[in-house]
């Protein structure tokens, strides 16, 4: 029996052919292929008012968003507890501290009314994060930062090809980030993008993720160099390479099959689950979300249990994730009671789900769940 990965890429004869055809160009750096990738996201998601910067890792659009946020040392940053290293590494190195806001029960994204109640003198940005299968309160959170004069970091790298309010996620927050790191929705086997709002923002972090250069992208796309620049602001070793860029336009052109297929393995999974005492599965239909992961509730007495049973019938689960209050480098930052969080980091179990999944694996890993919960 084959083991059932908690994630699986996928990886075609297109991944292999791109990877090929760019190699093969020579040109291994940023070049042409980053700005065909640039172009094709701000096309996929339908905005003409935002502008594309693809860099090396979700991380890196992270921390260089929230520089073009303006946050800096002795500024606090409101993100979730219950959200990825990430985050907060990228706020800790812009020198800001990680405030930690409790989580709604129902879409474990960001709590907006006891976010509010965290915001004081030194708050510069609120980090909106969407988990999983479900999207932040956007609305909420803006209203939010209006009110005190706060930029809103929107990490999407759980929620590339899916809608809020019928609008595409990317083409409507003030800074947003997305994650295609080897396990999400697409992948550049590594990567990231940042869609920001101006021209005057675009080019600075087009200058700071090459090291500060001021060598023009324009440049750069047309697989040149240019030989003489400038150097006006720090920067960092965050540009994205040809290889990579050439990799996500391929994965970009199947979005359709990537999101039918990842929904439909998701609706399967809470119709066989739905009924099972003591489990808790998403409360949605997962209508306009192309769903990065898929995740159950259960007693968290039971967890550990579960997932031995699982590992023994071959199926792989995760926990997404330790909150950052749990972490030796953060236990000292500011929080708020982070009831929610504290309940739900107990009771999460990541179930695998992959683009193009059989539904017949989908099968095989509910009923290992239900028999679990029959002989309990």
């Amino acid at each position: 029996m084959q083991t059932i990965p908690v994630y699986n890429p996928l990886i075609e004869q297109d991944e292999i052919n791109a990877s090929i055809a760019a190699l093969e160009l020579g040109w291994l750096g940023m070049g042409s292929y980053v700005n065909k990738f640039e172009s094709a996201i701000k096309e996929f998601i339908g905005s003409s008012d935002r502008y594309v910067a693809a860099v090396s890792t979700g991380h890196a659009a992270l921390h260089l968003g929230l520089l073009v946020a303006g946050v800096e040392p002795g500024d606090e940053v409101i993100t979730p507890a219950f959200n990825n290293i990430a985050d907060f590494q990228a706020i800790i190195a812009t020198g800001a501290e990680p405030v930690f806001c409790d989580i709604d029960n129902d879409t474990l994204c960001i709590d907006i009314k006891k976010a509010e109640k965290m915001i004081t003198k030194k708050t510069k940005a609120i980090i909106a994060m969407d988990y999983f299968c479900f999207l932040c309160d956007h609305s909420g959170v803006a209203e939010l930062a209006n009110k005190y004069s706060l930029r809103v970091i929107h990490d999407a790298a759980h929620s590339f090809g899916s809608k809020y309010q019928g609008k595409m996620i990317g083409s409507f927050s003030d800074i947003c980030m997305f994650s295609f790191d080897p396990v999400k929705n697409i992948t550049c086997i590594d990567g990231g993008a940042l869609v920001l709002r101006s021209e005057p923002e675009l080019q600075m972090v087009q200058e700071m993720r090459l090291i500060g250069m001021g060598q023009p992208a324009s440049v750069m796309y047309q697989n040149k160099r240019a030989w003489t620049y400038d150097v006006r602001r720090i920067g960092f070793r965050y540009h994205m390479a040809n290889l990579h860029a050439a990799i996500g336009l391929a994965q970009l052109s199947k979005m359709k099959k990537i999101s039918e297929t990842r929904r439909a393995a998701a609706r399967f999974y809470n119709e066989k689950l739905s009924q099972v005492p003591d489990l808790n599965v998403p409360p949605t239909d997962f209508t306009d979300i192309t769903p990065f992961m898929y995740f159950v509730r259960v007693p968290a007495d039971k967890r550990d249990a579960l997932r031995a049973h699982l590992a023994n019938q071959k199926i792989d689960t995760g926990i997404h994730w330790q909150p950052g209050h749990w972490f030796t480098l953060f236990k000292d930052c500011r929080r708020d009671d982070l009831l929610v969080t504290e309940q739900i980091s107990n009771e999460i179990i990541s179930l695998p789900l992959h683009s193009c999944m059989s539904l017949e694996s989908v099968d095989r890993i509910a009923k290992s769940i239900i028999s679990f919960f029959g002989n309990s």
